[in-house]
């Protein structure tokens, strides 16, 4: 297969310029245009939703996703079952909330409403940074974004970021960290 460069040049899978073949190229770049933003309730999720808004949502082409991962609690949490599914309950419609919100403000800043999809999901999480990142590759999308909460560098040193073990620790993506 031949792919024209310009008037002159035509490139083959085989040339450095698409080293691992066209087809892996495309596929590499509709990935790319995938973008998924992990979210909570806080300021710190709500400015990385507006930048999103604000860098991409002019630009066609673009999915996004948002993404809340809903914290399973320790088995021994709750003293009666009937008391872990109301909170599961309430928990989920407040997220359901949050989300749709989220929707809305990706929407008005000019993605397609077909664009734009929302997504809680339960999981048990020894760290919130791999529950996410779990997430980004179930979905295989190729930008992760997530909000940075304002520690100071002790605080951070002590207890660590979830953003910046996502930095740490992610693979094949590209992060995107708002601060």
């Amino acid at each position: 297969m031949t792919i024209p460069y310009s008037s002159s040049t035509t490139l083959t899978n085989s040339d450095p310029v698409f080293p691992a073949g066209r087809e892996e190229y495309e596929m590499e770049q509709d990935v790319n245009r995938n973008i998924l933003i992990a979210a909570d309730e806080s300021d710190n999720s709500r400015r990385a939703v507006i930048y999103v808004g604000k860098m991409l949502g002019s630009v066609k082409g673009f999915k996004v996703t948002v993404v809340h991962v809903i914290r399973e609690p320790e088995e021994d949490f709750f003293p009666v079952e009937s008391e872990k599914e109301k909170w599961y309950r309430e928990y989920g419609r407040k997220a359901e909330t949050m989300l749709e919100e989220y929707k809305g403000m990706l929407i008005n800043a000019g993605f397609a409403p077909e664009d734009v999809s929302v997504r809680s999901t339960l999981r048990y999480c020894p760290s919130m940074a791999e529950c996410i990142l779990a997430e980004r590759d179930k979905l295989e999308y190729g930008t992760l974004v997530v909000g940075r909460k304002g520690l100071s560098h002790k605080e951070e040193f002590l207890f660590g970021s979830i953003s910046g073990k996502i930095v740490r620790t992610a693979r094949n993506c590209t992060v995107w960290v708002v601060e």
